[in-house]
């Protein structure tokens, strides 16, 4: 069992890891960072898309995981965002209780979010993403699936009018529950990347495949009728009102941009 803790830099740990924790630097390929000449698993070894973190995100951590992970069970949490068995404790899923938790459900997940939620709470996943990204991405992922995936396009349909999703890329499950959603999900991401050109977007638009995925676990997890069992996510560095307010006027600005 391994759960890999996603960073792109150094960082002061602010939760008690266990020894089923380990760092992957993701964008190793191209990262500066001193982590890169330091004992810490990277996302450039093996099989690997590292070269594409840009716009892939912890994505590429998540193809090195697939191609090259070895073990039986295997999460991916952030840096700065873990599943915790109470946010007041800030206690980390450990050992037993994730083994147990699989003999009951196939994939342990975080607590789903609202879209919009405080600040335009009501909004559904097609409207929320068109709102914070291009619209225009979310229309050519569905021609995608309609194309090559079709037996897929009725869960997309359905989950473009939910109003909540799961949400982080973030997860912990036997690896072969995970493969299979791999298999599934980069051949999608791929055909996207040739079909667009993000060089047109803000830095934060050119992330664009990692906001995708999000909510393509979604249409996965639907579709597939998995089990989940869910966790509250306890984020080291929450921001406040006031960087919410501010991450999602600079959103608009850039959507008005582009």
């Amino acid at each position: 069992m391994k759960v890999y803790v996603i960073t792109h830099k150094p960082y002061k740990s602010k939760v008690r890891k266990n020894d089923i924790y380990s760092d992957l630097l993701v964008g190793a390929e191209t990262n500066t960072t001193s982590l890169v000449s330091k004992d810490i698993l990277k996302d450039d070894n093996g099989e690997n898309i590292s070269n594409k973190n840009k716009s892939f995100c912890e994505l590429t951590g998540l193809y090195w995981m697939w191609k090259n992970s070895t073990e039986d069970i295997i999460g991916l949490e952030h840096y700065r965002r873990y599943l915790v068995k109470d946010k007041k404790t800030k206690e980390l899923l450990d050992k037993n209780t994730i083994q147990k938790d699989l003999q009951s459900y196939d994939i342990i997940l975080p607590q789903p979010l609202i879209y919009g939620e405080k600040l335009s709470a009501g909004k559904t996943a097609a409207r929320y993403f068109g709102d914070c990204h291009d619209p225009l991405v979310w229309t050519l992922c569905r021609d995608i699936i309609a194309d090559d995936y079709s037996d897929y396009l009725q869960d997309f349909d359905w989950f473009s009018y939910q109003l909540q999703g799961y949400c982080f890329n973030m997860f912990i499950a036997n690896k072969n529950i995970i493969d299979e959603y791999c298999k599934w999900l980069f051949p999608i991401l791929f055909d996207l990347e040739s079909k667009m050109d993000i060089s047109k977007y803000d830095s934060y638009n050119q992330r664009m495949f990692g906001f995708v995925s999000e909510r393509l676990l979604n249409v996965w997890l639907h579709h597939n009728n998995l089990t989940i069992k869910e966790y509250p996510v306890y984020m080291t560095e929450e921001p406040n009102l006031f960087q919410k307010v501010f991450q999602k006027v600079k959103n608009r600005v850039g959507k008005l941009l582009n």
